[in-house]
């Protein structure tokens, strides 16, 4: 699949929101479940590290760690998604932190490959503390990713970087970002999400936050909001009703874990309830 242009993903965008209509993006760790999102009408699709990792059943927080090569492993996972997308923006995870990658070659071999835009994952806006502040000093910090973000619009690339906090927004947005994507932490629930999670009430504050500081730059800066305990449609629908000129959901391991862990429960309980010999053999077992 070749990569979409920008300008006619944003027109096509522009027009969803003039008629209401919500951007949904989602993120995809394997072929199948981009398959699957483009059935269900998704409007980005979004590859990156950790969507390998929640699919192979670890937390997507293992993307954060030196557990395989960020940028190669979104190369490799190309050949799988790309191929079975049809009719989607493709997105790249690229870690911008990455002191071993030449990011205009690099992005541009991304452009080539068929990718439509980026987004920055692994992010350097996930740590916080002691972490983020050695990150920052030895010259590993969020600036980085924002310098990717700068040169990919350079490329004419779709950009929709995460966000942590109004600076960040306002920086991603003098950068060039077409989407900005407010996130809000690591998605909860499931068997292998985060337990600990603000609010829906504290992430409409923050929400509303980034969006006044993205608007501060730019005016028709598009919005969207992802993770935390954002995690089900009924949560992002109440953002979505709280949140003022909030234009949409990026879903990750909502989007695919999440409804994978249930569906595959649900599907392999039904079958343990068929009984050998069928509904005869239980009645004759009822009577002896």
């Amino acid at each position: 699949m070749a990569a979409i242009p920008r300008k006619k993903i944003l027109e096509k965008f522009r027009k969803m929101i003039a008629d209401g209509v919500p951007i949904v993006g989602g993120g995809a760790g394997t072929g199948l479940s981009a398959k699957a999102e483009e059935a269900g009408g998704i409007d980005l699709i979004i590859i990156y590290n950790s969507g390998r990792y929640r699919m192979a059943g670890r937390g997507s927080a293992a993307g954060l760690l030196a557990y395989g090569n960020a940028n190669e492993i979104v190369k490799e996972m190309a050949c799988e998604v790309l191929p079975v997308v049809k009719k989607t923006p493709v997105l790249a995870g690229v870690n911008g932190t990455d002191p071993f990658v030449i990011m205009p070659l690099f992005l541009a071999e991304l452009k080539m490959m068929g990718f439509s835009g980026v987004q920055n994952f692994p992010t350097i806006g996930l740590f916080d503390g002691q972490m983020r502040l050695s990150f920052e000093e030895t010259g590993m910090g969020f600036g980085l990713e924002v310098d990717m973000i700068a040169e990919a619009h350079k490329l004419d690339l779709l950009t929709t970087p995460y966000v942590f906090n109004p600076d960040e927004a306002r920086a991603m947005t003098r950068a060039g970002a077409d989407i900005v994507v407010a996130h809000m932490g690591v998605t909860t629930g499931g068997s292998i999400g985060a337990t600990s999670a603000k609010s829906l009430d504290d992430c409409v504050t923050e929400i509303d936050a980034i969006a006044a500081a993205a608007r501060s730059v730019r005016k028709d800066v598009i919005l969207l909001c992802h993770g935390g305990p954002i995690s089900m449609p009924d949560d992002a629908r109440y953002i979505l009703d709280r949140c003022k000129g909030l234009h949409g959901f990026y879903g990750a391991s909502s989007m695919e874990r999440l409804p994978a862990e249930a569906a595959i429960a649900r599907q392999t309980a039904d079958f343990k309830a068929v009984a050998i010999g069928g509904s005869k053999a239980i009645a004759e077992k009822k009577k002896g």
